[in-house]
């Protein structure tokens, strides 16, 4: 997980289009933007971590350094 690429598809992309990318992803096909990443796990992995940090500035008027480590804060957990 690269927090440049999370914060450059924050700021370049709405959040419907990175939903559609994740779907595409899923569905093993390709974005109709790049998203960067080794792999398409990490690339998944940036385009969510995209999504949910838009939905947490939308859903509580938080700029993006809050809202970015809102999502680390939950992966921290999710991962220990």
């Amino acid at each position: 997980m690269k927090m440049p690429v999370i914060k450059r598809l924050v700021e370049s992309q709405s959040l419907e289009s990175l939903v559609a990318a994740e779907q595409a992803i899923l569905e093993e096909q390709t974005p109709a933007f790049e998203v960067e990443g080794e792999d398409e796990g990490e690339q998944l992995t940036h385009v969510f971590a995209a999504i949910f940090i838009l939905n947490h500035m939308q859903d509580n008027g938080s700029d993006f350094k809050t809202a970015l480590r809102e999502y680390t804060a939950k992966v921290r957990v999710s991962i220990s």
